[in-house]
């Protein structure tokens, strides 16, 4: 008869797992042996990694995202990583370790995406790759024979991750200047300044509102 069992999934190295699994019990009515199978997972390591990195100037703008419709949210560019970690399955037996493993293996190809959601206030959603680096298999059979027997797979995962930098807030841009010369009597070096103005109206208008813009010519003789 077909029967589906949870394996608990927990985070802590290796080698105290496998220590909990050699112990023996002792007297006490709460000291008891830890059930296999069991998975766990570490943090072994985090790399930069400067294949991905983009010009440290780019910025990411998010217009009218949350409750701050009036409001532009402003992020530099992420930093990217690779972090690695390694998966370790323990089993009392081969046939317990081979139905764990023929259900990871057929999703990595050698990598997996699974898309994810970076920075909610603003908006930016990428796929995150899980790559499937290595997979080792260690049979702990040496000892006394009434040593209990730990099956162990060990696998190897690299995550490309992005650390970002605060978001900052600003507001829209109502007003724009430019500044022109002419040059009206290059024999006296004198020249025609015109100010160029542009406002949008009405001012505590939204992106989302009606607005139209005023145009405004200065002219300034130096």
């Amino acid at each position: 008869m077909a029967q589906s069992i949870r394996v608990p999934l927990a985070y802590g190295p290796k080698d105290k797992f496998l220590a909990r699994v050699a112990a023996v019990p002792g007297n006490d009515p709460a000291s008891v042996a830890i059930t296999l199978p069991r998975i766990g997972f570490e943090i072994t390591g985090l790399q930069y990694n400067p294949q991905q990195k983009l010009n440290i100037l780019t910025k990411n703008i998010a217009v009218g995202v949350g409750d701050d419709a009036d409001k532009v949210r402003v992020q530099y560019t992420s930093t990217p990583y690779t972090l690695s970690i390694s998966l370790f399955i323990v089993t009392k037996n081969q046939d317990d370790g081979l139905q764990i493993i023929e259900q990871i293996l057929p999703f990595f190809n050698p990598d997996f995406c699974v898309s994810i959601t970076d920075i909610p206030e603003m908006g930016i959603k990428r796929d995150l790759q899980i790559i499937l680096e290595n997979v080792s298999y260690e049979d702990n059979y040496e000892g006394e024979f009434t040593q209990r027997q730990s099956i162990v797979w060990n696998l190897t995962f690299n995550l490309g991750i992005n650390f970002y930098g605060p978001v900052d807030m600003q507001g829209y841009i109502k007003t724009a200047i430019a500044n022109t010369y002419a040059a009206i009597n290059p024999s006296v070096d004198t020249l025609e300044k015109i100010k160029y103005q542009v406002t949008y109206t009405p001012n505590d208008a939204s992106y989302l509102d009606d607005w139209n813009y005023v145009e405004q010519f200065d002219e300034a003789y130096e």
